[in-house]
């Protein structure tokens, strides 16, 4: 009896030993993980120019429910200095953007979480103005996130198999204050990366280039001429509608 309880405590010292060994070893994978991750975003940041709060806070930002929750916070950026075209850096830093510069912080959102920082114009006829918008992909269908004042022109679901679907689904509404449907072409997909050696991303300047492009990159025409000649103006209500707004302009003090 006595040499089965000491057989017993052996027993229990050799397992107690090997539990504590896992223990340990579980300790240090940790540590090496840990280890590991803050390499692995340091590197991240030192590729994309970014701080490493910047980075946290963009790697928060990992589907595009968060990318448009999160621009949905910033407030509309009037411009009252002048014309902007705010690099990331600059709107997360400010906390103001307009639909270019929204669509650039979201493209860079869906690149640091692994996808391409792609964005779309939506160009207008001369009576009104362009749209930008950052495109992603989900189940096979385009989606896009939209910084925008009015109640309208804002996120898609991904849900339109190509990316003339998506863009029709912005003209009805897409019209000027007298009721003119006025959306006419769109461009395709740009890759931000193309930008890389500009420092679109921490540029403290604006990002002009990036317009630029835009303006000048090939777009595609969404009507035929017969088309526009007979659209019909928006009804009288859907104007009165399309004032509402989310953020007002502030006076000038």
């Amino acid at each position: 009896m006595r040499g089965e309880t000491l057989i017993s405590k052996m027993d229990y010292g050799n397992n107690h030993s090997i539990a504590e060994e896992k223990r340990v070893d579980n300790l240090i994978q940790s540590y090496q993980q840990l280890a590991f991750n803050a390499r692995k975003e340091l590197h991240s940041a030192n590729m994309f120019g970014l701080t490493t709060q910047e980075l946290r806070l963009l790697r928060r930002l990992n589907t595009p429910r968060k990318v448009q929750d999160y621009l949905d916070t910033l407030t509309l950026n009037f411009e009252p200095e002048g014309d902007t075209c705010l690099s990331p850096r600059r709107v997360m830093r400010e906390k103001r953007a307009h639909c270019i510069e929204g669509a650039m912080l979201a493209a860079l959102a869906f690149r640091v979480n692994g996808h391409k920082p792609l964005v779309l114009d939506l160009e207008s006829s001369k009576h009104d103005l362009d749209h930008v918008v950052a495109l992603f992909k989900q189940h096979g269908c385009w989606g896009a996130v939209s910084k925008t004042n009015h109640a309208v022109l804002r996120y898609r679901e991904p849900v339109y198999k190509t990316l003339r679907e998506l863009v029709l689904s912005y003209f009805h509404e897409y019209f000027d204050a007298k009721g003119f449907k006025t959306l006419r072409y769109y461009s395709g997909p740009v890759n931000l990366s193309r930008f890389d050696k500009q420092n679109w991303i921490t540029n403290e300047k604006d990002n002009w280039m990036v317009a630029q492009y835009l303006c000048e990159v090939a777009h595609y025409p969404l009507l035929t001429r017969s088309q526009i000649s007979t659209l019909r103006k928006a009804h009288p209500t859907e104007i009165e509608a399309g004032k509402v707004i989310e953020w007002k302009k502030p006076k000038r003090t």
